[in-house]
């Protein structure tokens, strides 16, 4: 069987330009590389085709022709997900595909009986490592749809829906596909190449604004050791990459098993080591000796959930940390030479202007050397998303390509959804204003493209930005700004499907 494995090619331009930061998607490489060794599988990582979508996947899928195809999408990636079905069932007639990844889990019954549901022929919910080498299997004569869990297939025109699997035993899984069946290069972090891993999955915490639980349930499970660093020898030495995001939901929510594979990684020796992070900031506040033996290993960048600073807004979300906690957590990883992107989230029921301003002024305050800024987004089966419909607060329901965070999905009590999409740029642009850089930042990501940021690239853009603030004003440059972010994830050759 010919399997290919394609990611979209969405992004979310959330720290930086969508150009700026390409990394492959662990999804869809995991789960190739658990197939079983005598089908063919090839990955698609889409996100470097962005310019020539149908043109590429026309003269790939027709050279290759596959048996199956496999789509991965989040929610905010799902109508592209549904062009590019229905024109790969137009080049390939004969062709199976199947969805999986976040938005194939949560609204599998939904998809099901969609207009879009004759382009599909399976859906995967949940882990797809093992639900999906089943299925290459089946479809090759060796296996049994209605014995696969976590499979939907379709009866006709109907799709069934088999019981969820448990949990995989993640001692069990194979090294991510990363050789030549990735037929898409050039993954990056400005200048810096790239690649992805994962030391654990799942995470205990109960933010009821986070898709989590509905993927993997309230579970946190690890690779073992030794696993973990064969899939860093794999990407150090094979790959000859140096910066490596892990995607782990909560890296740090057992801080002893975190100095066990610190030490176990410091001990490996590996030189210009740059590993990036996602932490919550009770752990790394209250583990300062952890957060030493990260830096030991070779962290240097994390990125830390802050959420928000009012006691109220986090009682909403169910976090149990505080603006303390948070200021604790910035500055023990910054002691520790670890440079810090923090995360605040704005539009929770009682913000008003005030509010979005105290949490500005407090991410500068704390001096994170980076800001990650996103609206409250009513993410599908997600408790907040039920929570904020019953107060009439959801402003936008279905569309859930504008799902990325930086757009107003919901409004407050005090603040409608336009209000709250223009309160939140206007003031990241006056309290936070333009990235610089400090030495921390300098050293972490490198002097060359800081140093050429700092000099050249945002003195221009300061010069255009400000001529286009004194000729259409904040609010005209706002709606501006929004006609850009519109066309981020708008691919020309696809429209008119």
């Amino acid at each position: 069987m010919k399997v290919v494995l394609i990611s979209m090619p969405d992004v979310t331009p959330i720290v930086i330009h969508q150009a700026a930061v390409h990394m492959p998607n662990l999804g869809i490489a995991s789960v190739g590389g658990n197939i079983d060794p005598h089908h063919q599988v090839f990955l698609i990582d889409l996100i470097r085709k962005r310019r020539s979508l149908l043109r590429y996947l026309t003269q790939t899928l027709t050279r290759i022709r596959p048996d199956l195809v496999g789509l991965s999408a989040m929610a905010w990636q799902y109508h592209t997900c549904t062009q590019l079905a229905r024109w790969i069932k137009r080049i390939l007639p004969g062709v199976k595909i199947v969805l999986g990844g976040y938005h194939a889990t949560l609204m599998s019954e939904e998809i099901a009986a969609a207009p879009e549901a004759p382009w599909i022929d399976f859906l995967v919910r949940g882990e797809g490592e093992e639900a999906c080498r089943r299925l290459v299997n089946a479809l090759d004569g060796r296996d049994a749809f209605a014995d696969i869990p976590s499979l939907s297939y379709k009866s006709g025109e109907t799709f069934l829906h088999n019981e969820r699997a448990g949990p995989l035993d993640l001692a069990t899984l194979k090294l991510p596909i990363r050789d030549r069946r990735r037929l898409t290069w050039g993954y990056h972090i400005v200048a810096s190449k790239v690649e992805v891993m994962e030391t654990s999955r799942g995470c205990t915490r109960s933010c009821n604004f986070c898709s989590m639980k509905n993927m993997y349930g309230r579970t946190f499970r690890t690779y073992p050791v030794e696993r973990v660093l064969e899939d860093l020898d794999d990407i150090y030495y094979r790959r000859r990459t140096r910066s490596i995001f892990l995607v782990d939901d909560n890296f740090v929510l057992n801080p002893k098993r975190v100095m066990v594979l610190c030490d176990a990684i410091a001990r490996r020796s590996y030189r210009n080591l740059n590993l990036i992070v996602q932490a919550d900031c009770l752990s790394m506040a209250g583990n300062e000796e952890m957060v030493a033996a990260m830096a030991r290993a070779g962290f240097r960048t994390v990125f830390l959930g802050i959420e928000n600073i009012s006691r109220k807004n986090l009682e909403v979300a169910n976090k149990r940390h505080t603006a303390h906690v948070s200021r604790r957590a910035v500055d023990i990883c910054q002691k520790h030479g670890l440079m810090v992107i923090g995360g605040l989230v704005f539009g929770f029921p009682d913000d008003d202007e005030d509010a979005i301003v105290e949490n500005y002024r407090f991410l500068k305050d704390v001096g994170c050397d980076a800001a990650i800024c996103q609206i409250l987004t009513p993410y599908p089966k997600t408790d907040i998303r039920e929570t904020l419909m019953k107060e009439g607060l959801v402003t936008n329901l279905d569309r859930y390509e504008r799902y990325t965070g930086l757009w107003a999905n919901v409004k407050t009590r005090h603040l409608d959804a336009d209000r709250l999409q223009y309160l939140f740029w206007y003031h990241r642009q006056k309290i936070l204003g333009w990235w610089s850089p400090n030495r921390r930042a300098r050293r972490q990501q490198g002097r060359i493209w800081t140093g050429f940021w700092i000099y050249v690239v945002k003195p221009i853009l300061r010069f255009f930005v400000n001529r286009t603030t004194r000729k259409y004003g904040w609010e005209g440059r706002h709606r501006r700004e929004l006609v850009k972010l519109a066309r981020v994830n708008r691919f020309r050759d696809l429209e008119g499907l």
